[in-house]
């Protein structure tokens, strides 16, 4: 999968016109009114940003790793509300349906999410199970042909746009942890499917989340991912490592916005009669910066060529996740600190990229989270080759 060369430049050089001509101009205007502009989502529908890892005959682009990537260091540059509107059908949202979901599910479903006709969202979350997935409450109870949900799911992106969920719930009673978690799609409008209130964040304003309840809603036993119950973790676990990547690459796409911020605003400031962008220690900010940006990037590709080659990338991902979300915190900070005063200002972009990139090192797998799945993974090989 994946298009050609020539093509995908194209793709590519439409998608930085996109993002400096129409997203960047906007990001104002999200942050004022707690939305992405409805003109914008119609126009990444017109260009198909909804359906970009989805397979043509399902009406997608059909990006493999690799690419996908690269777009999202494109798309990174500009703030992460943009992202959030198509990064769930591309993403975690749509990804359960496209590794393991039937063909009937995939004819049902993947082609409204690759046109942006519906929103899909990924309901694993809980208010006691986050880093810890098997320990998610919600249950689906077998009554005949259908499955009964009631459980509460906390913190979900795109929850009030959606059209779709893939709810992960505990369906096989007498299997402990993840064994027992089977993974539903279960359409918005079903009876008893209920949003809570928007959450208020400390940042990414323009990205939708909130609580999920659901109070006995009745799903199709046909409606579990793949056809078979208890294998819903298995399918998260494989929709996070390719998420992973992903917001690898945003973070690592979002660093080289507040460069060239930190760059633009280094040379017009003058003290002690040249441009800060002069003083040494402003430059070794700098510096570290691009460094550290550099590193991110040949990180993402790595894991993304890996995930190309094998199907998956488990560690990488997680190192490539862990660095760059951690490494795009650091690129911020220093952003602030060389914009001065300046940089604590909400009319400096980098004020608010400050706080949107402080929840990158928390979703899909904290910073600690990504440290255990490494150290394990380095462990594991060890002992395999003692």
């Amino acid at each position: 999968m994946g298009l050609d060369t020539d093509t995908f430049r194209q793709v590519c050089a439409s998608v930085e016109r996109f993002v400096e001509e129409r997203l960047i101009p906007n990001e104002a205007r999200i942050e004022a009114e707690d939305d992405v502009p409805r003109e914008i989502v119609q126009e990444m529908r017109e260009m198909g940003l909804f359906g970009l890892t989805i397979a043509p005959d399902y009406g997608g682009l059909g990006l493999n790793m690799r690419q996908e990537a690269e777009i999202m260091m494109i798309v990174g540059r500009a703030a992460t509300a943009f992202r959030s509107v198509f990064g769930t059908n591309i993403g975690i949202g749509s990804q359960g349906i496209v590794i393991d979901g039937t063909d009937a599910q995939k004819a049902e479903y993947l082609p409204r999410l690759a046109t942006g006709e519906i929103v899909s969202s990924f309901a694993l979350t809980e208010p006691d199970a986050g880093s810890d997935a098997s320990a998610i409450r919600t249950r689906a109870d077998k009554d005949g042909d259908a499955y009964i949900l009631n459980g509460t799911k906390r913190y979900i992106t795109n929850a009030p746009r959606a059209g779709l969920f893939t709810v992960m719930a505990r369906s096989e009673p007498d299997q402990k942890g993840a064994a027992g978690i089977s993974a539903f799609l279960v359409p918005a409008d079903l009876p008893g499917l209920r949003l809570g209130q928007p959450d208020r964040k400390m940042g990414q304003r323009g990205t939708k989340t909130c609580d999920v309840i659901f109070e006995d809603v009745r799903v199709p036993a046909e409606n579990i991912v793949g056809g078979v119950p208890g294998r819903g973790f298995k399918t998260a676990m494989k929709v996070l490592d390719r998420g992973r990547i992903n917001i690898a690459a945003s973070a690592t796409g979002t660093a080289s916005r507040l460069i060239a911020e930190s760059l633009a605003y280094a040379h017009e400031r003058k003290t002690f009669g040249k441009p800060i962008a002069e003083h040494q220690l402003v430059m070794a900010m700098l510096a570290d910066s691009q460094t550290e940006h550099y590193a991110a990037q040949c990180m993402v590709r790595d894991a993304a060529a890996l995930y190309d080659r094998e199907g998956k990338a488990i560690q990488e991902a997680s190192c490539a996740k862990y660095f760059c979300t951690e490494m795009v915190g650091r690129v911020a900070d220093r952003a602030v600190q060389i914009h001065g005063g300046a940089g604590y200002m909400a009319e400096y972009a980098v004020e608010r990229i400050y706080r949107d990139v402080r929840l990158l090192r928390i979703y899909e797998g904290t910073s600690q989270i990504q440290q255990l799945v490494i150290a394990r993974s380095i462990s594991r090989t060890w002992q395999e080759s003692h």
